[in-house]
């Protein structure tokens, strides 16, 4: 048996342990926030006012999808480069840096998010010390600037992380010169342009409006241009955090199904086609937004229903590998190889059922995607469903079950409670079929989002069913959710602290039944797929950003800041209310 990753790498093996530790944490804060909210909406327990929600809605936002997700990316985005070229980073000192600064930005930002817990924030940058501008923080709603300065430390760190392992992947290049890109580094450096390309729109949004709007330095932003230049890198964020679970899936699950990867091949084509297509996609977020023309509105519709060929191409090469590994455990039949799975193992069920469940999200995104069946859930409660079914299960349960497999590589210590694990992973497929039925359901019928008080002073005539029925099914997943968090966390405690006397199984991951050298070498030449998605950028963005420029001026009509969102979503919710009853 060949030496652990903890023994080969003591010290990256310490900082992806950091990284993992730091995204637990950030689990189960946000867990709670997100059974704050379940009970709060369905009015079973109210622990806090209804203006203290949106201090909650934020929290569950950051801490879930920015913080667990991207903290979980980087572990074990650092234990793939290591792991596939061997080898450690030119500078380790270099990826402290990085993990220090996202912990610079993420400590910021957690400051003013949970100082909307207390009675009376202070005032800190001239401004009261809280940011209840929920995850999507464009204009007309306004933070602390600490809030800003959080993010942009943040963002700055994981540009400093990819550039960290572009370096490593130069390094090993020079002693392998004409060598293929190890797959699971090549996973690692598109992501990371991907991620390059988007994040640019974010840090504009910041640098250049929100922070210097809050600090009082201009009056006024233009709220569509911020809105617009969040979408630009809103939806690439979504593949972000999807990009991790998928290598998860490529190389992971066939390990555990007991056979190879079926085509490296088809796995490159997958994250270039995530490169290329997904930053020109993010308007279809805005199809309601006045001032961008409604023909680049179908424009970004196309382009996004491209995006389901990288999703069918993995369902196709993640299925052919899982039932290769079968076939090579005993497995005969059309479907009776599926018995021969590993079910009992937690890490294989637990990205086995996450991926059936991003089966199931993918064709809500469908309707998302379209513009004409989207006007019809774009505010309702369908969005959140949705949400849930990809980032809170394709990658939190892939993640969870990929703790399962990764953290006994990094601790050397056996997993502790395999049955327990195997339970927990099962619950959260159980709570959340709960939950987004309640969700998808509700959304039909018009239920909001974003809002402490969906039922407003009237019931919904609910078509699929009752809202009583509805609300209970929500209530149930969002406890049945939080369990299953507290089970995995502390079967994580558990793990970390085992004495490690038993063995453990080496993680090395076997060469794929089609190898990269089935592909032509253009597939590596990361220089062409950057510059395509660049121009497919330009063509997507220019017109229409210079449009909404153009109507409202960079800095925009004086609007007047909002400094938690239930100031600006009451008295809207209110007149709605009025308008229906009279």
């Amino acid at each position: 048996m060949t030496e652990l990753f903890a023994e080969r790498y003591p010290e990256q093996a310490r900082l992806v342990r950091a990284a993992l530790l730091t995204s637990f944490v950030a689990l189960g804060v946000g867990a709670l926030f997100g059974l704050l909210q379940a009970l709060h909406r369905t009015d079973v327990l109210r622990i806090v006012e209804s203006p203290t929600y949106y201090t909650v809605l934020t929290g569950h936002g950051v801490f879930l999808v920015v913080t667990f997700t991207i903290y979980f990316l980087v572990g074990l985005y650092q234990w793939a480069v290591t792991d596939s070229l061997d080898r450690g980073p030119v500078n380790p000192r270099i990826t402290w840096v990085w993990y220090g600064l996202m912990t610079v930005g993420t400590v910021l930002t957690a400051i003013t998010i949970l100082a909307g817990f207390l009675d009376d924030p202070p005032e800190v940058l001239g401004s009261e010390l809280s940011a209840d501008v929920l995850f999507t923080f464009y204009a007309p709603l306004q933070g602390n600037p600490l809030f800003y300065v959080g993010l942009a430390v943040f963002v700055v760190g994981t540009w400093i992380a990819g550039a960290d392992w572009f370096r490593t992947w130069w390094a090993w290049k020079g002693d392998n010169p004409g060598e293929r890109i190890p797959l699971p580094t090549f996973m690692v450096l598109t992501t990371m342009i991907m991620w390059y390309l988007s994040s640019i729109g974010v840090a504009v949004a910041i640098l250049a409006f929100l922070l210097p709007w809050s600090l009082g330095i201009v009056d006024s932003v233009n709220p569509s241009l911020t809105r617009t230049l969040f979408w630009y890198f809103g939806h690439a964020f979504v593949y972000f955090w999807l990009l991790p679970a998928y290598m998860l899936w490529y190389i992971v699950l066939p390990k555990l199904s007991g056979g190879r990867l079926f085509s490296d091949p088809l796995a490159r084509v997958v994250f270039i086609l995530f490169v290329v297509l997904s930053t020109p996609t993010g308007i279809h977020h805005q199809y309601l937004d006045p001032g961008i023309a409604e023909g680049f509105k179908f424009i970004v519709m196309t382009n996004t229903m491209f995006l389901l060929l990288p999703s069918l191409l993995t369902a196709f090469t993640v299925v052919a590998s899982m039932e290769h590994g079968a076939r090579q455990r005993g497995g005969e039949g059309t479907f009776g190889w599926l018995r021969t799975l590993p079910w009992r193992d937690p890490a294989f069920t637990g990205m086995a059922l996450a991926g059936l469940v991003f089966a199931f999200g993918g064709f809500t995104g469908i309707v998302n995607a379209g513009m004409n069946i989207n006007y019809l859930v774009h505010n309702s409660v369908w969005i959140p469903g949705h949400i849930h079914t990809q980032v809170g299960t394709a990658v939190a349960l892939t993640f969870m079950a990929g703790g399962y497999w990764l953290v006994p590589q990094l601790t050397g210590n056996r997993l502790v409670g395999r049955q327990a694990a195997l339970f927990q992973v099962v619950l959260w497929f159980v709570g959340i079929v709960f939950m987004t039925n309640s969700m998808y359901r509700a959304g039909l019928d018009g239920v909001p989002r974003r809002s402490a008080e969906p039922q407003y002073a009237f019931d919904y005539d609910i078509s699929l069913g009752s809202m009583a029925e509805l609300d209970a099914q929500l209530a149930l997943g969002g406890v049945l959710l939080f369990i299953s968090t507290i089970l995995f966390l502390g079967i994580m405690a558990l793990t970390w602290r085992n004495d490690g006397t038993e063995p453990v199984v080496d993680g090395r991951i076997p060469p794929a039944l089609s190898g990269p050298e089935d592909a032509p070498r253009v597939i590596d030449d990361l220089r062409v797929w950057t510059a395509l998605a660049v121009v497919l950028i330009v063509l997507a963005y220019t017109l229409p950003l210079v449009a909404v420029a153009s109507r409202g001026g960079l800095f925009g009509p004086d609007i007047t800041p909002l400094p938690v969102a239930v100031d600006y979503w009451l008295p809207v919710l209110a007149d709605l209310v009025g308008a229906s009853i009279g």
